[in-house]
């Protein structure tokens, strides 16, 4: 059994029914469920349809935020070979929410950065559910800056609520240590692919979004804020998440009519949980595709146009 969101009864139902008839089917093998099945799940199929294809921001932020989304390790383990992780910001310490190396992308050497959320409550505590404190953001710094020295491409996976909000992170330098990141984002001379594979969360995320290319998946969000925080501010109560976000253009289909990313990869019908193999194969091809177009320009012309991208973000939606 899937871990069903709330919009998903229909479809919790009848696979509920489809799972009965399979245990009753093995129990008693002289009762044919067999078109039964198959009628169930043809029905299933249709609902799940139906459904995603008219989900709206508060679903779709449901959908991003699911406990059995592929995360970054998941990416990590499919896209890249010789994936060699480092760790700590040779400053304070080591953050677990921040996953960093080098690896190999179809044979060409890349930088990989990415939020890690966590499967479990083991892991997603080790991940501290992939808000980074301000080291995490200082050893992304640390990998794009080799990057740049070696000129390696990088690629960047996000997938967080937003930075952590603690006091300590906060008397080490949270805002400072985003600040930089976003800062050495823009400044490397090397290609710069990012892709929102869940939740891009305020600037915990565009840390290391501030890329030449941009994508979201298709479920996926991306906000100055989350719509809790949001609704919280606007009306003092948290439970209008629902409004918040249907008012603030989170989704990738808003992002995208406002010229914010580039594009938009698909997921399959009922969220990338259902099938990560297929989305995450996707996801490859983008970023192989992304990385091919901007294989000819020079490092001044990525960093010049990666500048430019962003500087008229705020005149086209104005």
């Amino acid at each position: 059994m899937h871990n069903y969101l709330d919009f998903e009864k229909p479809i919790s139902d009848l696979e509920g029914k489809i799972l009965e008839l399979r245990k009753l089917a093995g129990e008693d093998e002289s009762i044919d469920t067999g078109e039964e099945i198959a009628r169930l799940e043809t029905r299933a199929r249709d609902a799940m349809a139906e459904i995603y294809a008219k989900l709206n921001p508060w679903q779709k932020t449901q959908v991003a935020r699911h406990p059995a989304r592929p995360h970054f390790r998941d990416y990590a383990k499919a896209l890249f070979d010789e994936f060699t992780p480092l760790a700590g910001d040779r400053k304070f310490a080591e953050d677990a929410a921040i996953q960093a190396g080098f690896a190999r992308f179809r044979g060409e050497p890349v930088a990989v950065i990415g939020q890690e959320k966590g499967h479990d409550t083991k892991t997603r505590i080790h991940h501290n559910f992939g808000s980074a404190r301000p080291e995490g953001y200082r050893k992304a710094i640390r990998i794009m800056e080799l990057a740049d020295r070696f000129a390696i491409p990088v690629v960047t996976l996000i997938d967080t609520a937003g930075a952590y909000p603690g006091i300590g992170a906060e008397e080490r330098g949270q805002a400072e240590a985003i600040a930089r990141s976003t800062e050495t984002c823009l400044n490397i001379r090397v290609p710069l692919i990012s892709v929102v594979i869940g939740e891009g969360g305020s600037g915990g995320a565009i840390a290391i979004a501030t890329g030449n290319r941009v994508y979201m998946l298709e479920h996926a969000i991306y906000s100055v804020i989350s719509p809790e925080g949001a609704a919280s501010i606007l009306w003092r109560d948290a439970t209008r998440a629902k409004d918040a976000a249907t008012s603030m253009k989170i989704t990738a289909q808003d992002l995208q009519e406002l010229d914010i990313i580039d594009g938009i990869i698909s997921e399959p019908v009922g969220g990338a949980h259902r099938d990560p193999e297929s989305v995450i194969s996707r996801t490859g091809d983008t970023i192989a595709g992304a990385l091919s177009d901007l294989s000819g320009q020079t490092g001044d012309e990525l960093r010049s146009n990666r500048r430019n991208k962003f500087l008229k973000i705020g005149r086209r939606i104005g």
